[in-house]
């Protein structure tokens, strides 16, 4: 169970990133959305793991593997922004968050369904 702790510092997380990604995009001249849909943090507040949903899909592997060599320099921002906040700066995880995805593949199979009569 998460302390109250651990979803303040997650929410923080997931808010900084979700202006990061958005300042990057826009300044970007490619049309990305990158947004953060969840953050788990450690019970010793040392690890935090962060969950993206990239659109449009086909820049998913790109955006990741640019996210994942960048890690030190979003960690340096976390550090910048939360330093007075908390005494260990987590490290950084990033995982692809495709529960949209899921949601949508499960969506056109039921409207699929649905235009088929049942005998």
């Amino acid at each position: 169970m998460e302390s109250n702790r651990q979803r303040k510092i997650a929410q923080i997380l997931q808010e900084d990133f979700a202006e990061l990604f958005r300042k990057q995009a826009s300044e970007s001249k490619q049309t990305i959305l990158v947004s953060v849909s969840d953050v788990k943090i450690s019970a010793d507040l040392g690890v935090a793991k962060i969950y993206l949903s990239i659109f449009p899909p086909e820049n998913r592997k790109a955006i990741m593997k640019e996210i994942e060599e960048n890690k030190a320099t979003y960690r340096n921002f976390v550090g910048q922004k939360m330093g007075k906040q908390v005494r260990i700066i987590p490290q950084l995880s990033f995982f692809l968050d495709t529960s949209m995805d899921d949601v949508e593949a499960i969506e056109r199979e039921l409207k699929g369904e649905g235009d088929n009569p049942v005998l």
